[in-house]
């Protein structure tokens, strides 16, 4: 399994995305970082989550999926991406998408991206 890498401490930037009340009950919504697209994903739980929108598989956006537990269902072929780790779950894909750290603050959706995601 390809591994792709997820941002640490050292090279990421907190991006506050959106308020947590804007965010659907349970499921996926899209938030676009400086031009990098992002799910960012509620589960059953009340948990959030953020991963790459885009499905390794078929370049096609993941957060027009369906969320089953923390599985994210892309909407085309079917793959499913576990959204705590980016791992696919689900055929036809099998590359991994990338994940990013979530903080709420204050109410507040923060995601640490690549600062390189965010212009200087």
């Amino acid at each position: 399994m390809t591994t792709v890498p997820t941002p640490d401490a050292g090279t990421s930037t907190p991006v506050t995305v959106c308020r947590l009340d804007e965010l659907p009950e349970v499921g996926p919504a899209q938030a676009d970082i400086h031009g990098h697209l992002i799910a960012i994903v509620r589960t059953e739980d009340g948990d959030v989550y953020a991963i790459d929108d885009t499905c390794t598989h078929a370049n096609v956006s993941l957060s027009e999926g369906e969320l089953d537990g923390c599985q994210l269902e892309c909407w085309l072929h079917g793959s499913r991406f576990d959204v705590r780790t980016g791992d696919p779950s689900g055929l036809p894909a099998t590359v991994p998408v990338a994940t990013y750290p979530v903080t709420i603050e204050d109410g507040q959706v923060v995601v640490s991206v690549p600062a390189a995601f965010v212009p200087a």
